[in-house]
């Protein structure tokens, strides 16, 4: 290892920044994570989450619904004659308020001018504020088998929208089965 002892006669300051220090700091780092790491994985592995008994929410009529599923095997959507179930390589399908079918950007505009409407209907986002109970929430109903990416692009799209509360819709389960 080479060391800059600021020699040559001059009696400046050195202006080297000196790395050691912050080597030593980032191999504990490294260290630290690489027992941590396994041990908080092996941890989560083993959580178990409760079955609880359903509870029905209060729905609104504000409240935006969307279906998420994907195409069958033959590439045909949910409502076509011959459809065979949601297939986890398909095309990603939403289905706006659970009937008509939009595209990412739809789905973008359709809720954003929804969401504008309920806003200015209910007098501006002060209005909304001092009441929280008004603030509309977007329910995703999401097919077993549709995968993770559909689901996302959907929240992605609703919440870039502005709606601010994003929930799922599922079957209920009973505790006692």
């Amino acid at each position: 290892m080479a060391i800059s002892t600021g020699g040559g006669g001059d009696d400046t300051p050195m202006s080297d920044i000196n790395t050691t220090p912050l080597v030593d700091v980032m191999l504990v780092l490294l260290i630290i994570f690489l027992i941590a790491v396994p041990v908080a994985i092996q941890t989560i592995e083993k959580l178990r989450i409760p079955v609880i008994e359903a509870i029905e929410s209060k729905d609104k009529v504000e409240n935006l619904l969307l279906t998420v599923s994907t195409t069958d095997e033959a590439g045909r959507s949910a409502g076509e004659p011959g459809y065979t179930g949601a297939s986890r390589g398909g095309d990603c399908r939403i289905y706006f308020n659970n009937i008509t079918p939009v595209t990412s950007e739809e789905l973008r505009k359709m809720a954003f001018k929804r969401l504008d409407a309920i806003v200015k209907r209910a007098g501006g986002p002060e209005a909304l504020m001092q009441n929280p109970e008004l603030i509309p929430q977007v329910h995703i109903r999401g097919d077993v088998n549709a995968p993770w990416r559909c689901v996302a692009g959907a929240i992605y799209n609703v919440q870039i929208s502005g709606y601010p509360t994003v929930g799922f819709i599922t079957n209920p389960v009973d505790p006692n089965a």
